[in-house]
């Protein structure tokens, strides 16, 4: 007897043709509306056995009771701070998150911005469209080149980021207390291996690359702020909650910072009234580090090969 197709929901956005791969061998119901009506998607779990998410969809454990034949959970990224784990655990669901598929498009961010903030001649068309001729001002960039970069949290991520700023010569310190500082993964990316506040210190630009949990929470508050170098530049494209975004707005007011890029939030979309909103030297992005067209690809593939498997097991 033919067992019935297996049910998959898509509750966000993903990349057409691996919706397509999918739908060859199973039941799919790709709508990425449903991350905004719970009920309904509450309402198409309760005969699911995969379910395809994003970052804004909460895999709580509320939902997970909704969806009694739930076998797998995919991640199209690689946080899984919107997932309860140890829910997913208790019941016997699978999570497989696209780790190291969009590596490179984050990394690609960091350094864009990086050079931008660095040289700080980006930000001013409107001023030279308008027949203004800030150039004494704008003549004051910095080159990457001899600068520090510290890479707080040394995974995939991080790692490639070491790669792309030394090959502009930048020198590359980093932290991550999950490595050993004789792991070989130091000396292949080219960084050392320092105490979390003493890369924080020497650096002139700072990139976070760590999950948010209780040990990250606020890892870049107001005191380490207050004690990076003047003119330093912090890029957050990890999770919002790794920073404290009022100490940041503070520092970037005073002009005690350079600059900084974030694209990640506490709370997203960014809330109306954010001290993040009048900062000067401040570029903000709608957490898009990862998201490239050729990343999606990558993302949505490895994932859907993952959930197939998972199903044809």
């Amino acid at each position: 007897m033919m067992s019935a197709v297996k049910k998959i929901v898509i509750s966000e956005f993903m990349d057409e043709a691996a919706v397509d791969a999918l739908r060859q061998r199973f039941d799919v119901r790709f709508d990425p509306a449903l991350v905004d009506h719970p009920e309904r998607l509450s309402a198409e779990l309760a005969d699911t056995h995969a379910l395809i998410v994003r970052n804004r969809t909460q895999v709580s454990a509320a939902l997970l009771d909704t969806a009694p034949a739930l076998r797998v959970v995919g991640r199209l990224g690689v946080g899984l701070d919107n997932i309860d784990m140890l829910a997913c655990a208790g019941r016997n669901v699978a999570v497989f998150p696209a780790t190291g598929a969009n590596a490179q498009a984050v990394a690609e961010y960091v350094i864009t911005t990086s050079l931008m903030l660095l040289r700080g001649a980006y930000l001013r068309s409107a001023d030279v469209a308008a027949g203004e001729w800030p150039r004494q001002a704008l003549s004051n960039g910095r080159e990457a080149a001899g600068s520090v970069l510290a890479v707080i949290g040394f995974g995939g991520i991080g790692q490639r980021v070491a790669l792309l700023a030394r090959g502009l010569g930048m020198t590359v310190v980093g932290h991550d207390p999950q490595l050993a500082e004789d792991a070989p993964c130091w000396r292949e990316a080219g960084a050392r291996c320092m105490a979390l506040d003493a890369a924080l210190e020497l650096a002139d630009v700072i990139t976070l690359h760590v999950p948010l949990a209780e040990g990250t929470r606020n890892l870049l508050n107001d005191v380490r702020i207050g004690r990076l170098k003047r003119g330093a530049i912090v890029i957050n494209t990890a999770r919002g909650g790794t920073l404290d975004e009022r100490a940041l707005a503070t520092a970037l007011g005073e002009k005690r910072l350079g600059g900084a890029a974030l694209d990640v939030f506490a709370d997203e979309p960014l809330q109306h009234g954010s001290p993040l909103a009048d900062a000067p030297n401040l570029i903000l992005t709608p957490h898009v580090a990862g998201l490239t067209v050729q990343s999606n690809e990558r993302v949505s593939s490895l994932v859907a090969e993952r959930i197939a498997a998972a199903l044809s097991g």
